[in-house]
């Protein structure tokens, strides 16, 4: 295994990463940053305004793309298996 290799298995893992958690962390953001603007807008510090609403819009973006991130985490995870006996020759 030269490094070459390694180098394409860790950029690899990495953008599978970077796919896997954009939706959710997209979202995250979005929803943070409405809900920022309209406690400056109103000048209500309540934390739990912050944190229902970012939760169930991640828990619907989770219902909504979670399967396509578990099909895309499973062929990752078999096209690496099946690299595992090319690597070590």
């Amino acid at each position: 295994m030269d490094t070459s290799t390694v180098v394409d298995l860790g950029r690899q893992a990495l953008w599978m990463t970077v796919l896997i958690s954009a939706p959710l962390l997209g979202v995250a953001l979005a929803v943070g940053l409405v809900i920022g603007i309209l406690q400056a807008a109103t000048s209500i510090n309540e934390m739990t305004l912050s944190f229902i609403p970012k939760l169930a819009a991640l828990a619907l973006t989770l219902a909504v793309v979670g399967g396509w991130q578990l099909t895309t985490l499973v062929d990752y995870t078999r096209s690496i298996f099946q690299r595992i006996p090319g690597l070590f020759t």
